[in-house]
């Protein structure tokens, strides 16, 4: 091991940064949850999708301009944010963004598992767990090169599933248009109750699902240190992702309203790209898709081990405390192998601890998800606002939409608090507290 000053390798090129935010913005939230989305506001459900994308580009370009405008690179969303919302609240935002991605990891391992179950029941789940989790570790402890290059070809595999359905979905669209006409054949979507059957609270309601499925685009930001060129290479990318998720959301909600009733999609136990799928009379398509779901899965929790390792890093690297220390070095190939090593033993405890309390420890955690996203969105996007307002960067229009986006997100948390059962609401509320309070101000002799 080398010490803690050493900087993190520059292994990352920009098409590694694009696929590895998709490999956490795309995972089983558009496979297998859409169909709660889409229960949620019928139809309007594009609507929900196209504002949620309208949000995440307003937080991601004020990310990226943080990052264009910074004199030396910094690791974590903390190095981002800390300028602008002081070292405390920085502290804040990165462990609630490793609580985010710790139990987003601990909830997809075990869908992983369930998946893995109907092909192989005689198999304990435990078993595919532990699997999944040295497969994880192995990748990222080798280097970040290997790890990077092994997201990007499971990102383009989700990739090429979704882009397979948009052809075969707007072809039958084509289809279903020239056997009834543009008109009929286009408003297919409106005959059961019309566009927006349960008005803008239904769209709202649906945000708070869209808006989960969204997260994992912030890893943009995370990748600052190890990717080479990152002036040019993150606005780049903040950019691509941002038209590649509208595509690859919008585009399949449009498809799935239009071939089959709302509500229906909001019924069944399909999911929406397997019944495209069989539509087509493509034989196996169950098993395709689900194969599919689990690599988006593995990808999810692939991304994450990324994600946590390098959030624990940059709070421990210049920690005078034993676990600190250790925590924040580096190996020879300037990879933070102990925060790896913590994060993905985390991984382990959680997965035993979800076989011990079954689907509660599940729902609790899959709960929490969308309160940790909201408030890394909300520092993110309160810092870009300040760094507006104090660089004098981003015209007056920047700056209104900015904060108009950030009473959005306020909004959206309210639903959030009030819609969640009040232990899940809880049990956010005491992972922020603890991330709050475990921030500790260095003294004259640390920082010297």
């Amino acid at each position: 091991m080398e010490n803690s000053k050493q900087k993190l390798k520059s292994s990352m090129k920009a098409r590694h940064v694009i696929m590895l935010s998709l490999g956490g913005a795309i995972g089983a939230g558009l496979f297998a949850g859409s169909s709660s989305a889409i229960q949620a506001s019928g139809p309007a459900v594009m609507l929900a999708y196209l504002l949620a994308g309208i949000i995440l580009y307003v937080v991601m370009y004020g990310a990226g301009q943080i990052i264009l405008h910074q004199k030396e690179t910094t690791v974590g969303l903390a190095g981002l944010i800390a300028p602008y919302v002081g070292k405390r609240f920085a502290h804040f935002t990165d462990w609630v963004y490793w609580s985010l991605w710790m139990a987003a990891m601990v909830a997809e391992s075990v869908a992983i598992a369930q998946f893995l179950g109907v092909w192989l029941p005689q198999v304990p789940s435990w078993i595919f767990v532990l699997i999944v989790a040295i497969i994880t570790l192995g990748l990222n402890l080798y280097s970040v090169r290997v790890f990077a290059e092994t997201e990007y070809w499971l990102a383009w595999a989700k990739i090429m599933v979704i882009l397979i359905l948009i052809v075969v979905g707007l072809y039958l669209v084509a289809v279903q248009v020239f056997h009834l006409g543009l008109s009929d054949g286009l408003g297919q979507m409106n005959k059961y109750g019309g566009f927006m059957p349960n008005g803008m609270k239904g769209v709202f309601n649906a945000m708070l699902i869209v808006i989960y499925s969204y997260g994992g685009s912030e890893l943009i930001a995370l990748t600052v240190s190890e990717v080479e060129n990152p002036k040019k290479a993150i606005p780049k990318a903040i950019r691509g992702v941002i038209m590649r998720i509208f595509s690859f959301y919008v585009i399949p909600m449009f498809i799935f309203v239009e071939l089959y009733s709302w509500k229906f999609l909001s019924s069944t136990q399909k999911s929406p790209f397997v019944l495209i799928f069989e539509k087509l009379g493509i034989p196996g398509a169950a098993l395709i898709v689900n194969f599919v779901i689990i690599l988006a899965l593995f990808s999810v929790i692939n991304s994450a081990v990324y994600a946590t390792s390098r959030s624990v890093y940059s709070r421990a690297k210049d920690s005078k405390g034993i676990m600190g220390k250790t925590l924040g070095k580096l190996s020879s190939k300037r990879v933070p192998v102990p925060a790896i090593i913590f994060c993905s033993g985390m991984l382990f405890i959680g997965a035993i601890l979800s076989f011990i309390f079954k689907d509660n420890l599940f729902v609790y955690l899959a709960g929490s998800i969308s309160y940790t996203i909201l408030i890394v969105w909300i520092m993110l996007l309160i810092s870009a606002i300040i760094f507006y307002f104090k660089t004098g960067i981003g015209g007056w229009f920047i700056k209104a939409i900015s904060i108009l986006t950030l009473l959005v997100l306020l909004i959206i948390s309210y639903k959030v608090v009030v819609s969640n059962p009040w232990g899940i609401s809880v049990f956010a509320l005491v992972v922020c507290v603890l991330s709050l309070l475990s921030y500790r101000e260095k003294t004259v002799s640390e920082v010297a």
